[in-house]
């Protein structure tokens, strides 16, 4: 198994669960508060190790209460954070997090340090990112430090996941630069210009494809996933369970997909394993507290199975290979 370097965001959440968001203006009652460890970085570290994954995380963090407990915290999670940077007069990153009954989500962050993890700080990892197996990179650390993360890769001859969230353009540069690019509907509307609606999902993978992505996978939330390139052309469902906090559901895939290719399974599998572990999050509240162990995961598929039934897919007028 090799060594997977995440790069990116760690923050800390505040969760309250309500029966519906309010209004502008309006004051509900919350039913439940949580405080958590979260950011996207952080999250699709944590899922990455828990997976099963020989996992690196890149992050920086205050000096604040919220930051110092963050060594500690990860330390007791098993996760190297040796390469953090602790930076002072900046707080900590965090979230702001509402769940309603639905189990959907509004989320507000406050960015804090993750913006003082520069392009320049990476640069002096150089050595770290040539013995990796993968890079991990999200959106919510400036985006020339993910393209800096990019290019430090692409010398290396070091494959990069890039997950495309929260969404933003990026340009065609920065996606040839990228192995595998996991994207949402609003993520793929956003950097193709494409309206999934009026194109269909597919022209839009393509395009991405055409800028030169080499592996695309387009997550459909209940409806599973997408994955095309050069030689695949999948649609894998997602398994049927009860959501209760859809908070960290990308991440976990995200992470669990980069653990199990780190340890040899084959991308369509690597996807059905990142699928469960995905689903086992959505039934639990809270981003890092509902990211499953790889044991869970190992368990949920040995009892969950994706039947012909729910498996059908015609999102844009042509039938996808349903994986079961």
């Amino acid at each position: 198994m090799s060594k997977i370097v995440v790069i990116g965001s760690s923050n800390t959440d505040l969760i309250a669960k309500v029966e519906r968001f309010p209004l502008a203006g309006e004051t509900v009652t919350g039913k439940f508060f949580m405080q958590a460890m979260g950011g996207k970085g952080a999250n699709q570290a944590l899922a990455a190790h828990r997976s099963g994954g020989d996992v690196k995380f890149v992050t920086c963090w205050g000096s604040d209460s919220n930051g110092k407990s963050m060594l500690p915290y990860y330390a007791q999670q098993g996760l190297d954070v040796s390469l953090a940077l602790q930076v002072e007069d900046t707080p900590t990153g965090n979230a702001i997090i509402l769940v309603n009954e639905e189990g959907e989500n509004v989320i507000v962050i406050t960015p804090g340090a993750n913006h003082q993890l520069t392009r320049e700080y990476i640069s002096g990892l150089s050595a770290e990112i040539a013995k990796a197996s993968m890079i991990m990179l999200q959106m919510e650390i400036p985006f020339d430090t993910v393209t800096g993360a990019c290019e430090l890769a692409k010398r290396h001859n070091i494959p990069v996941l890039l997950n495309v969230a929260p969404a933003r353009k990026i340009d065609e540069a920065l996606v040839r630069m990228v192995e595998i690019l996991v994207v949402n509907e609003t993520e793929i509307e956003t950097i193709t210009d494409q309206r999934i609606d009026a194109a269909g999902e597919e022209a839009a993978m393509d395009k991405l494809l055409l800028m030169g992505a080499k592996t695309v996978i387009l997550t459909l939330g209940k409806r599973g996933c997408m994955v095309k390139n050069k030689t695949i052309h999948h649609y894998i469902p997602a398994f049927e369970v009860d959501t209760v906090d859809s908070t960290a559901a990308g991440d976990t895939f995200c992470g669990a997909l980069a653990a199990q290719l780190s340890k040899g399974l084959d991308l369509v599998e690597a996807i059905k394993f990142a699928t469960a572990a995905a689903a086992i999050c959505v039934t639990r509240i809270g981003a890092q507290p509902s990211i499953p162990m790889e044991s869970d995961v190992r368990q949920f598929l040995l009892t969950h199975r994706i039947t012909p039934d729910n498996g059908t897919f015609k999102g844009d007028g042509t039938d996808k290979k349903v994986i079961l």
